[in-house]
């Protein structure tokens, strides 16, 4: 059985945005048709700001979450679960803004959302608002699974998981120093009037960070999975686009699986996620040209940010604006790879 790879990349410079570029890669998985790609958030990340045990750090928390769900994958396992074993894994680690890693609203407090879809369904379950659950993603699939809802918020969602047994923590455990010290960081850069100031520089890391998950399983199956924090400082009762299914999460067995990160308003406001199946759908698109459509047009709307995606063959994507992207993804030799920089 032969197998073929297919490596595209492309920078493309954007008029919405000065100096911003693309960065895309196209793959595709052995015959048997099983795939998965992750990312852990899009942003502002420089080599030189970036020491090697820091790396090394990001680059095993992204290896780890691609090793929960390929175990999955490759013992016949759905991309459901394997998406949600992924997020979980993401949302366990402080490195990332889900789960532990969740960044602070402006009240100090952390405010967690989180969506899946399942591509042959076209089933999706999304929870907002969240102070208490450990694994947003779990309650996500509980909401599809497990109610005649889509999405649920703040206490409702947080009843639904106690009457199901799913795993709340106090508050205090979501408390990291470095999202707290983000937080203050963000409050000093406002009394001054922005964050142009060297010393209240802010960076992606710092304000914003999504993890998710797309996947293709041996029957064909897709699916979406992605998780979040929000944005340091945001309001209270901010949702960015995670939960909103077309917005940040999408899945369809026609087209493709597609979890987003970044300006989380610009992907509602571009129907991100949705807009790539519905290219390829109805426009006739490849994930390629689809997804970099999408990132495009979020970047004329002055956006930033990226998606990983996977389409029915298998073939990957991982476009973005930004200057890198936490992601990974197995290649058809079952080689885990993982990249931060553009």
């Amino acid at each position: 059985m032969s197998v073929r790879i297919f490596v595209i990349c492309g920078m493309f410079a954007f008029a919405a945005l000065a100096g911003a570029q693309h960065f895309g890669r196209m793959g595709s998985v052995k015959d048997n048709k099983i795939g998965l790609v992750v990312h852990g958030g899009a942003g502002t990340m420089e080599r030189g700001k970036m020491t090697p045990e820091r790396e090394h750090e990001y680059r095993a928390g992204i290896e780890n979450a691609l090793r929960a769900g390929w175990e999955i994958l490759q013992h016949g396992g759905s991309s459901m679960d394997a998406t949600e074993a992924v997020v979980r894994t993401f949302e366990d680690d402080p490195l990332f803004n889900a789960g532990k890693g969740s960044v602070f609203t402006a009240a100090g407090t952390n405010e967690m959302d989180a969506a899946i879809m399942d591509g042959k369904t076209l089933k999706a379950g999304a929870v907002a608002a969240l102070q208490h659950i450990k694994n947003p993603i779990s309650l996500a699939r509980l909401v599809m699974e497990k109610s005649p809802h889509v999405l649920m918020a703040g206490e409702g969602a947080e009843s639904l998981a106690k009457e199901h047994g799913i795993e709340l923590v106090d508050a205090k455990y979501f408390f990291t120093q470095e999202r707290w010290d983000a937080l203050q960081k963000a409050k000093a850069a406002e009394k001054v009037g922005g964050n142009g100031d060297k010393k209240f520089f802010l960076s992606d890391q710092d304000l914003h960070g999504t993890v998710g998950a797309v996947a293709l399983d041996r029957n064909g199956n897709l699916a979406a999975a992605t998780s979040t924090g929000g944005k340091t400082g945001k309001s209270p009762g901010r949702i960015g686009d995670t939960p909103v299914i077309g917005g940040g999460t999408y899945a369809n067995n026609a087209t493709c699986a597609v979890s987003g990160t970044g300006d989380g308003e610009f992907f509602i406001m571009a129907t991100a996620a949705h807009d790539v199946s519905a290219l390829m759908e109805y426009g006739h698109k490849t994930l390629e040209e689809a997804t970099v459509a999408v990132i495009n047009k979020i970047g004329k709307l002055g956006g930033s940010g990226g998606m990983i995606a996977i389409d029915k063959n298998g073939k990957i994507a991982l476009p973005f604006n930004t200057s890198g992207t936490y992601r990974g993804y197995v290649d058809a030799n079952g080689k885990f790879v993982t990249e931060i920089y553009r």
